[in-house]
């Protein structure tokens, strides 16, 4: 055995692949942060955001299906 393989058996989290429900776990803790952010940016900045929402309707009003 050499020293590149005990290196790679002391358990360190860079060699150890994430399980579906870290993925998950670390997605959702994303989402969250953005949409809190989203809604600070909304209230701090309501003129820019109620442009976004106009713009985001004529984006829907006109998608054709």
């Amino acid at each position: 055995m050499t020293d590149k393989d005990t290196d790679q058996q002391d358990g360190t989290d860079d060699a150890r692949p994430e399980t579906a429900a870290e993925r998950r776990r670390r997605r959702a803790q994303f989402l969250r942060e953005l949409h809190e952010a989203k809604a600070l940016r909304d209230r701090v900045q309501p003129r820019r955001a109620r442009a976004a929402r106009m713009r985001q309707a004529m984006r829907m009003r006109t998608f054709r299906w």
